[in-house]
């Protein structure tokens, strides 16, 4: 098996229930926070996927009930997906054509940038790196195909 799993329809790929571990570290102030919880892709009417996550973040010692929904809709290129915030908002593309792809999305004066990693059927992970005046972050998030 090869570093990255080629994923020729990303929409397909990633419909379904996945297990999600986060880990969140603010490198200005050495914090360190973690989510767990689960993704459910589930089919969108019009077409594409709702992307809702739920669970658990822990920060500094303090437990929270978590979630956020995204859409993933068809891209403009068979295979890809336009991602975008819950209001409709654009947020980034997305393709995984070669198993890996890197989306940057500006926010205010702080960057965001994703590495989107396929590892295998049933796991993939994002490293979203962001930094600029206000935030200094790095968030690494493993999901495991729940069957």
């Amino acid at each position: 098996m090869g570093e990255f799993w080629p994923v020729p329809d990303a929409l397909a790929h990633l419909a379904g229930r996945w297990r999600v571990e986060r880990s969140v570290r603010d490198l200005a102030s050495g914090d360190e926070g973690r989510f767990e919880g689960v993704t459910v892709f589930g089919p969108l009417a019009g077409g594409g996927l709702l992307h809702e996550e739920s669970g658990t973040f822990t920060w500094r010692g303090v437990a929270r009930p978590a979630e956020r929904t995204l859409r993933f809709l068809p891209g403009e290129a068979p295979g890809t997906a336009d991602v975008r915030f819950a209001d409709g908002r654009p947020f980034h593309g997305l393709d995984l054509a070669s198993g890996r792809y890197v989306a940057d999305h500006p926010c205010a004066a702080d960057l965001y940038r994703g590495e989107f990693t396929v590892l295998d059927r049933d796991h993939w992970r994002t490293v979203w790196r962001v930094g600029g005046p206000a935030k200094h972050l790095v968030l690494t998030t493993e999901y495991t195909r729940v069957n």
